[in-house]
């Protein structure tokens, strides 16, 4: 099982009382458990949400779970979608019931919030040298022998760190070596040499077991197909190399695990060329970013722009926000910013215009600058755009999206709040 049927915490997330804690939520909600308030199926626009407030689609939500879970199949890929997109235990949860391995996580916050909700295989796609978090997850995996965990290596201090922080371990703990994008990229080992060096210490450590070889295309520098592609070459070379050298003693499978959200068909055209190897291999996906997609910078750079006949993944947030000023023909301001939109990659797009409830396209409305509560609209002279309107944006960035919001409503096309997630970041 990969998820824990034994976890209460999803039960106790129906059970939280609604209250100011959660922005954009009715204020007559208050008291009421969240599973009541879902139970009641308000409509985001008629049931007394107060802006600005953050919804998903929860047609497109399924539209894009189910789009990768084909796709993965279709490519024979493992898919461990990484976590820190959403930080959403109630999405991981339809992730893996979607096909997932499991989960990817960053840090050890993100997998002790995966193990409080059941998750019972995590990819932490980063090394991980603080002791204290090592022994949690020591302990994690000695009282639970179904428990898989794997992490990345990339420097031998980092294995004699690891590895003095595991003494007294029962089972060790599985890693990766990490292979860099390139010279200037984030983390990960530079040369194969180096790479054999880690190798060599984790084959020393005690408290360690070498399961594979992994990295981040999206590092590779001034990245296109060819690069990526001569990367990730490169990767399965390693594997291969190591197996050879007989590196993967004692273990069940080997682990060769790439996949950002904009190159994941190059990682699968290239892990189909990958050759028989001693022992079976786990071709792991960990793309996040599909889950909601967006209307900016993902939508640019999504791989299904470039193989259309795969599919389509379709942008499930929208953020809705009301015109409480309009000071002049070409100005006016609404009432969410900083604080509710993602804006690292790309301002908000306006999208819809909702009148008398009635909607229609923002045509000559655009985001010209964000404040922390307010956003500053463009208007053109075919902007029809009164105060008290409320106005549909479209966010870019999932990762900044999901962190501003901690109870995200979950709305069908007509407006009809059906769920409710909760974030943890």
């Amino acid at each position: 099982m990969v998820l824990d049927p034994g976890s209460d915490a999803y039960t106790l997330l129906a059970e939280e009382r609604v209250d100011h804690r959660f922005k954009g939520l009715p204020p007559d909600a208050d008291g009421l458990t969240v599973g009541e308030l879902a139970a009641q199926r308000r409509n985001l626009f008629t049931g007394g949400f107060t802006t600005p407030v953050l919804a998903l689609s929860a047609e497109r939500l399924e539209h894009n779970l189910k789009l990768m879970e084909t796709y993965t199949a279709r490519h024979g890929l493992v898919f461990a979608p990484h976590g820190k997109t959403s930080m959403a235990p109630q999405l991981f949860r339809r992730q893996i019931e979607h096909g997932a391995w499991g989960i990817t996580l960053a840090v050890p916050h993100q997998v002790r919030v995966a193990r409080a909700f059941g998750v019972r295989r995590v990819f932490l796609a980063n090394e991980l040298v603080d002791p204290a978090a090592l022994r949690w997850i020591s302990g994690e995996l000695d009282a639970d022998p179904g428990f898989r965990f794997v992490c990345y290596v990339d420097s031998v201090r980092g294995v004699e760190l690891m590895d003095a922080a595991l003494a007294g371990s029962a089972r060790p703990v599985d890693v990766v070596v990490e292979l860099a994008g390139g010279e200037g990229a984030r983390t990960g080992v530079r040369t194969e040499a180096e790479c054999a060096a880690v190798a060599d210490a984790v084959a020393g450590a005690r408290g360690l077991r070498l399961v594979g070889v992994a990295g981040y295309e999206g590092e590779v520098p001034d990245a296109d197909p060819e690069r990526v592609r001569a990367w990730l070459r490169r990767l399965v070379a390693l594997a291969a190399d190591f197996d050879k050298a007989g590196r993967f003693a004692g273990v069940e499978e080997i682990v060769v695990s790439a996949g950002g959200s904009a190159w994941f068909d190059a990682v699968a055209d290239v892990f189909a060329e990958i050759p028989e190897l001693s022992l079976p291999v786990l071709k792991m996906l960990r793309s996040g970013a599909y889950v909601s997609h967006d209307d900016g910078h993902y939508r640019e750079l999504t791989p299904f722009n470039r193989v259309p006949e795969e599919g389509a993944l379709e942008p499930a947030f929208r953020l809705w926000t009301q015109v409480v000023s309009r000071p002049s023909a070409g100005q006016a301001f609404a009432n969410a910013g900083k604080r509710d939109a993602a804006y690292d990659l790309d301002l908000p797009f306006a999208q819809v215009v909702r009148r008398d409830g009635a909607e229609r396209p923002a045509d000559g409305i655009s985001v010209a600058s964000l404040s922390d509560q307010h956003a500053w609209l463009r208007t053109a002279p075919e902007a029809d755009l009164e105060v008290g309107d409320w106005l549909g944006l479209g966010l870019s960035h999932p990762c900044t999206s999901f962190d501003k919001w901690v109870l995200i409503p979950v709305a069908e096309a007509d407006g009809t709040v059906v769920d409710y997630i909760r974030t943890f970041f």
